[in-house]
């Protein structure tokens, strides 16, 4: 089962420790994380359902490039990070 893990920052606001869920892609997984963490959405989507500017997404390391649909297929054992910028000086 891949590993959807969340950035510290977002942790502090809610709680979302790493999970293991089903999913071929992404998306799937990404959905299925927040079927266990509704509140986590908001977050990293807009209302339309894209992904938000600030966000970036990993898989095993590399840089989801389609942020549009997130269609990325993903390996049973794959560990997703999402990451959050940073701003400030």
């Amino acid at each position: 089962m891949p590993r959807v893990s969340f950035p510290q920052v977002l942790q502090r606001h809610v709680v979302c420790p790493p999970v293991d869920v089903d999913g071929t892609t992404v998306r799937q997984a990404l959905d299925a994380a927040f079927a266990v963490y509704p509140s986590v959405r908001g977050y990293l989507f807009d209302d339309s359902g894209a992904l938000r500017q600030h966000v970036t997404v990993f898989v095993d390391g590399q840089v989801v490039r389609d942020r549009r649909t997130l269609a990325q297929r993903v390996a049973v054992d794959a560990r997703i990070d999402v990451l959050q910028a940073l701003s400030g000086g």
